[in-house]
């Protein structure tokens, strides 16, 4: 069986590093970017399992990362995070599951939640190969 690959993909440093963290001493393939642009050519050199974006970020926001990966990479689960829910009256993680989220969480992201959902991505796609392989 091979190691379950998530990306992160978040512009703050900080949150970035924790959730790195959590999710690499669960055991889990952790790789990172800081936009949604460079989140795009980490995944087509190596199609991670999970895609975890932040949503609002300069360089490319996760909404555009989001419709890109389910369009090109449907068997990648993404999970949607922001610290700020409501963009106007649009509701941005509301609009993150209808373009293909599996999942949805505010910030500051609650460990126990992030990781139950990125196992629930991967019960099933952890026996088997990445999406692309």
């Amino acid at each position: 069986m091979s190691v379950v690959s998530v990306l992160v993909v978040d512009d703050d440093i900080e949150a970035l590093a924790s959730a790195r963290d959590l999710l690499s001493a669960a055991g889990y393939a952790v790789t990172e970017a800081l936009n949604g642009g460079r989140a795009l050519q980490k995944i087509k050199a190596n199609p991670p399992h999970v895609l975890i974006t932040d949503i609002l970020m300069p360089d490319g926001d996760g909404i555009e990362l989001i419709a890109a990966v389910r369009r090109a990479y449907p068997a990648i689960g993404i999970i949607a995070v922001t610290e700020h829910r409501l963009l106007g009256a649009l509701d941005l993680l509301d609009l993150a599951s209808r373009l293909g989220a599996a999942a949805t969480l505010e910030k500051p992201l609650a460990a126990d939640r992030l990781l139950a959902h990125v196992a629930g991505l991967t019960g099933s796609q952890a026996q088997r190969a990445r999406p692309n392989d």
